[in-house]
């Protein structure tokens, strides 16, 4: 193997193939960036463009593409309050109140540091881990799906910041929006109300870029008598330095953040929106104050950026070694293969060895391109973004919401439910309801459906068939957590107390 990464090594610092990493993440952050424009649509856009070309080449330049919009979606959460890419959800939990408060340069720059950190441990993980992860990945039946989704729901006991009440109703209202269309297993149709064009349900793009992106639209109009833009963007000396150190001082945060994004990735299906909702809670779960978290907390961001794109790697691993794309993109990148004429398989490892290897690091070397890029394109984005008057900036930014709805499925459909969501979401948050609640509900739902069903199927032998949720080991790891997590804010408090120094003045 150690020949293998040294070939791949060889094969990629050419001019041509570094030339190719750099345009590739610059282009996956222009994209990410965009509201509505997906890394899975940046992936699908470019792929063309690799037909004629090189193996290696055509490779490198797809995964630069995949781990810069992964990145890029942090720059319209922090920005504009409204995740690029699902991966960015938890970004905006604290990266927009940072901005707000004049340290969005400060926001940028640890998001681009935990990016970098996270993709480069997702591909170290992905070259030296591949087959132990895969098989870890293989031992997931429907009902360890079933559970995980159970899992995320607990999460909700965190993130609602103590209207555990409303994070549920938010999270049922959530899975309630994930069953319209055809259903997963088995092929009902449900609350369609006799249109063709809701069969294919409710993207989850369009609900993101209502529920996060037109509420804060309204507020601006609404509340900016002034006519200035709500970001605050100053330059200060020294935090680039400052920054850079708060970050690497936070080793736990980026260390578990990374693995969480890893696992996660290995596994069909889940993807980055789930794993920077995850480590966004695990960081504040293991904060000595985690009542800071969403008022503009550094630890947050850096939790969310390192683990959406230690996805990137953990995706690739039951892609490359069983030929099983975890994320959409993942799905693209294995058609590119194999137009390539490259399987994806044990025999890629074997026969392909200097190709796998070379795409292998040439993800992890676009991971560290997107220092140097990200903060000077970061800089120069928020500081346009934050001197564009309300006037400007409103129409433009629903033009974008408006285009990014509309071009995921061609359907103007999609432009009116995203209106509609947008609309809600500003009713619901006047009332104290957290939009990440019901994104949370959207993505868990089909996964937690899926599962269910098919485990229930899986039972039938059983004297009752929900036996077959609790057979597997893994099944009960997953049940414990799901309880601990769910308890947590109850004994959290508790336990934060407890490792807090006493500061009563001794006698």
């Amino acid at each position: 193997m150690t020949e293998a990464i040294w070939l791949g090594l060889i094969h990629l610092l050419t001019f041509d193939n570094l030339a190719l990493i750099v345009a590739g993440t610059v282009a996956g952050m222009v994209i990410g960036a965009l509201p509505g424009l997906t890394a899975t649509m940046a992936v699908a856009l470019l792929v063309p463009f690799t037909f004629n070309m090189d193996p290696i080449g055509g490779l490198v330049l797809l995964g630069s593409i995949y781990m810069g919009a992964i990145y890029g979606g942090c720059f319209s959460a922090i920005l504009i309050n409204t995740p690029g890419t699902p991966s960015s959800i938890g970004t905006t939990f604290d990266g927009y109140p940072m901005a707000r408060q004049g340290r969005g340069e400060e926001a940028v720059i640890g998001a681009t540091v935990g990016s970098a950190i996270g993709g480069v441990f997702g591909v170290i993980c992905l070259i030296f881990l591949s087959p132990l992860l895969a098989d870890i990945a293989l031992r997931f039946g429907p009902a360890e799906y079933f559970w995980v989704g159970v899992f995320g729901i607990t999460i909700i006991s965190s993130l609602s910041s103590g209207a555990f009440l409303k994070g549920m109703t938010g999270a049922a209202f959530g899975v309630l929006i994930s069953t319209i269309g055809i259903a997963p297993v088995g092929g009902d149709v449900r609350f369609t109300f006799g249109s063709p064009a809701m069969q294919a349900g409710v993207d989850l793009i369009v609900i993101l870029i209502g529920l996060f992106c037109i509420p804060e639209l309204l507020n601006l109009v609404f509340h900016s008598s002034s006519g200035k833009n709500s970001i605050d963007y100053r330059r200060a000396k020294g935090v680039l330095g400052t920054t850079v150190r708060r970050v690497f001082g936070m080793p736990g945060n980026l260390l578990r953040s990374s693995i969480i994004g890893t696992v996660v990735g290995i596994l069909p299906g889940a993807g980055g929106s789930i794993a920077n909702l995850v480590s966004y809670n695990e960081a504040k779960r293991a904060s000595k104050t985690p009542e800071e978290f969403g008022t503009g907390k550094l630890e947050g961001v850096v939790a969310t950026e390192t683990a959406n794109n230690a996805v990137v790697g953990g995706g690739l691993i039951p892609l490359l070694t069983l030929g099983i794309p975890g994320a959409p993109p993942d799905a693209i990148i294995y058609g590119a293969l194999m137009m390539q004429g490259l399987r994806p398989g044990p025999q890629l490892f074997s026969e392909h060895a200097d190709i796998t290897y070379t795409f292998m690091l040439g993800v992890g070397l676009s991971a560290l391109v997107m220092v140097p890029v990200g903060l000077y394109g970061g800089r120069l984005l928020a500081r346009f973004v934050s001197r564009l008057p309300v006037r400007y900036l409103v129409p433009g930014i629903a033009i974008l919401t408006i285009v990014g709805s509309y071009a995921i499925r061609n359907n103007f459909l999609d432009v009116i439910l995203m209106l509609g969501f947008g609309v809600a979401g500003y009713v619901l948050r006047y009332f104290g309801f957290n939009a990440a609640p019901i994104v949370l509900g959207l993505i868990l739902g089909p996964i937690m459906e899926t599962g269910l069903v098919q485990a229930n199927l899986m039972g039938a032998s059983y004297e009752h068939s929900w036996y077959a949720l609790f057979v597997n080991p893994l099944s009960w790891i997953l049940i414990t957590l799901s309880v601990f997590s769910f308890l947590w804010p109850y004994f959290g408090p508790l336990w934060t107390r407890l490792r807090r120094p006493n500061t009563r003045p001794s006698l």
